[in-house]
């Protein structure tokens, strides 16, 4: 996401609240879409399901409409199955089959302010390198909200990425897409490589939140954009994994506004406190 201006978004507590029930709304359709994933579902049943949240909720989509000058997109999930990194459309001609691995990433905006994630889901059994792949993806995204605190600065967090996926195996890091600034807008400063030397960038603090997520292939790391204008896949045909939060940085820890538990459990694996605020 090139060409954005460079000023950070800084939230105050009232507005990280509100981005915190927009999260629980992406929390709870993902949950849903993933209880959902089964050999025979198509990608546009899952989209439906999505939209059963976003209604129950009286939230609005991050996605459906959104233009970044490919055309309106039609759908409020971006569902990219096997060699596809991001961006798929889903489909009701698309059909998961018994060993395929869906990436799924959804955005709900409550009251003006978003939440973006994105899981990886097996889809019935799939073979212990793909397990693998998506176990990787989403250990190297803990890894970087681990590292989204006060003081910290920018490429810490993409540094942090970088070397839980170069630490579990020999993958593909995509080359050019990363995370991203959120808030009042879902895609906003700053743009977040998943990979890069630590100690530089903008410092963090308190107020700014982030989208963080790593995209990690099995081959290379180059990719290509489809026909539709809109779906990202791999150039080489390996399988790609896509784990997303969005995070919020407050002084006395992060806290991961898209999971249910505020990154928690996670995160104190890693030694780290989500803030007091979280809940």
């Amino acid at each position: 996401m090139r060409g954005f201006p460079e000023r950070i978004q800084v939230k105050t507590p009232e507005q990280i609240q509100t981005m915190r029930a927009a999260g629980l709304v992406v929390a709870q359709a993902l949950t849903a879409m993933r209880d959902a994933v089964a050999p025979g579902v198509t990608t546009a049943d899952l989209d439906g399901i999505a939209r059963g949240v976003l209604r129950d909720a009286g939230a609005s989509s991050s996605f459906l409409h959104y233009d970044i000058g490919y055309g309106p997109y039609p759908a409020v999930i971006c569902a990219s199955v096997n060699d596809r990194v991001v961006h798929g459309i889903p489909s009701p001609s698309e059909k998961l089959a018994e060993g395929d691995l869906i990436s799924i990433d959804f955005g709900a905006i409550v009251d003006g302010w978003h939440g973006d994630a994105a899981i990886t889901v097996p889809v019935g059994a799939v073979s212990p390198e793909v397990a693998a792949l998506s176990q990787a993806c989403e250990d190297s995204l803990w890894a970087g909200l681990a590292a989204a605190r006060a003081e910290a600065r920018l490429t810490d967090i993409s540094h942090a990425v970088e070397t839980a996926i170069r630490t579990a195996g020999p993958y593909g890091i995509v080359d050019g897409y990363g995370g991203h600034g959120i808030g009042s807008a879902m895609h906003m400063p700053p743009h977040i490589l998943n990979y890069g030397r630590p100690g530089r960038g903008p410092r963090l603090v308190p107020g700014m939140a982030l989208a963080i997520e790593p995209m990690v292939t099995l081959g290379s790391r180059s990719t290509q954009q489809l026909a539709d204008g809109w779906t990202v896949a791999t150039v080489d045909g390996s399988w790609a994994a896509h784990w997303e939060h969005t995070v919020a940085i407050l002084d006395d820890g992060p806290w991961v506004l898209t999971a249910e538990d505020g990154g928690r459990a996670e995160l104190a694996k890693r030694g780290v406190q989500v803030s007091a605020r979280a809940a």
